[in-house]
């Protein structure tokens, strides 16, 4: 017999571990670079571990549910997210010249995990719930990314205000996956639905449409104006007057509110009416992260996520609504390249940081001076993402006018 609800929170676990490799990583990036020494571009090459292995796993699991099911899925996930933090854990305590390795493979499988509990539970949960309550789970499932990173900021303040080294803060990323790994053992899964495993030939078909093609562009660009800035947020924001964590929390907090309550949102403005204003609204927010220090750099906070926070949902419901023929691999395909873009930019924008420092350097700046300058440069360069954005979904807007249906996504 199914037991749905400890199957969800199950669920809801892996999703926390996920968040937790992120908010972790993402705080304690600075602190990783000085005491191991490496540049912010060798920074970016581990970050982008992270996001490369995501999309790979993702897209592959979609390919292999309808085959082995959730259970091996999750197997692989719980064995990636473990393995790939004891390999952290042993980079950054008994550092060597093989730590640089050990965390781009450790990064590599946290992000193979991460995108097999996509994989495994967005379809798994989808099985498990009908009609109204399938998207609502859906949607609470979703909500614990950001809120789980907010746990983990917040969690991640707290150590480091005990006293708790940089360290310590990686041991928290084991403990939701040795939970979830605890809830699914001996579970009854939902049997795969195999309507979508028979008609993968559509499914491609789908994909080739000049409307999937530019949703598949732009999810690119979304993606890297969420995460690159939050992925950034410690290295960049230390420097500003404040907390890097706390800003993390608090973006992540609101991101996860507001998804929570997305649907009435997207009744309103319809999907394309709230890509193009979450544009609007992003690009004002990292103007702001680039300009603005001390207090002043929490309200950036705010507005960057109110308008990242229906991203990356509304750009899944959008194919779900508009291209539902491209099937779950069409969801799963835009999922992925929204990671595979994010991996990709991370030693980009590493560079960007690099080539900041030395330019300031050169104006004469120094010590926090130079790290603020810097950084606020970088972050200006970022803003370049959603401009782009607001350009692509005005194109959209009038592209889709008149069209009804449109729904928030899970």
């Amino acid at each position: 017999m199914v037991n749905d609800k400890r199957l969800f929170l199950a669920s809801c676990f892996a999703l926390i571990t996920t968040a937790f490799s992120f908010s972790i990583s993402a705080g304690t990036l600075k602190q990783l670079g000085t005491d191991l020494g490496y540049t912010a571009e060798r920074l970016g090459y581990i970050n982008s571990l992270w996001f490369f292995g995501f999309p790979i796993a993702m897209i592959i699991g979609g390919l292999i549910y309808h085959t082995i099911g959730p259970k091996k899925i999750m197997q692989i996930a719980f064995f990636s997210h473990f393995v790939g933090a004891a390999l952290t854990l042993i980079a950054i305590y008994f550092v060597s010249s093989s730590s640089y390795v050990l965390l781009l493979a450790s990064n590599l499988l946290m992000g193979i995990g991460c995108g097999c509990t996509e994989a495994a539970c967005n379809p798994m949960i989808a099985d498990t719930y009908q009609g109204e309550t399938r998207n609502k789970m859906l949607n609470r499932f979703h909500m614990w990314f950001p809120g789980g990173i907010f746990v983990g900021a917040l969690l991640s303040e707290l150590m480091t205000n005990m006293g708790f080294s940089w360290q310590s803060q990686f041991w928290l990323i084991p403990i939701p996956a040795l939970v979830y790994a605890y809830l699914f053992y001996g579970q009854t899964f939902p049997k795969a639905s195999v309507e979508q495993a028979s008609s993968l030939s559509a499914n491609f078909k789908a994909m080739l449409t000049p409307l999937f093609i530019f949703i598949f562009a732009c999810m690119a660009l979304t993606a890297i104006t969420e995460f690159g800035p939050q992925k950034w947020t410690g290295l960049i924001m230390e420097s500003s007057g404040a907390k890097p964590m706390l800003i993390l929390a608090l973006t992540t907090g609101l991101m996860a509110v507001l998804r929570f309550f997305g649907g009435p949102v997207t009744n309103i403005l319809g999907q394309t009416g709230v890509l193009l204003g979450g544009a609007i609204i992003a690009a004002l927010g990292i103007y702001l992260f680039s300009t603005q220090t001390g207090a002043m750099a929490y309200v950036a906070a705010i507005f960057f996520a109110v308008g990242v926070a229906f991203f990356w949902p509304t750009m899944i419901g959008f194919v779900a609504t508009n291209i539902p023929k491209s099937g779950a691999l069409g969801m799963s395909i835009v999922g992925g390249v929204g990671m595979f873009s994010t991996a990709i930019f991370q030693p980009i924008i590493g560079g960007w940081i690099d080539s900041d420092i030395a330019e300031q350097q050169a104006l004469g700046l120094s010590g926090v001076d130079l790290d603020l300058a810097a950084g606020q440069a970088t972050l200006s360069t970022m803003t370049t993402f959603p401009i782009i954005l607001i350009v692509a979904f005005t194109i959209l807007f009038f592209w889709q006018r008149g069209k009804s249906g449109e729904t928030v996504a899970h």
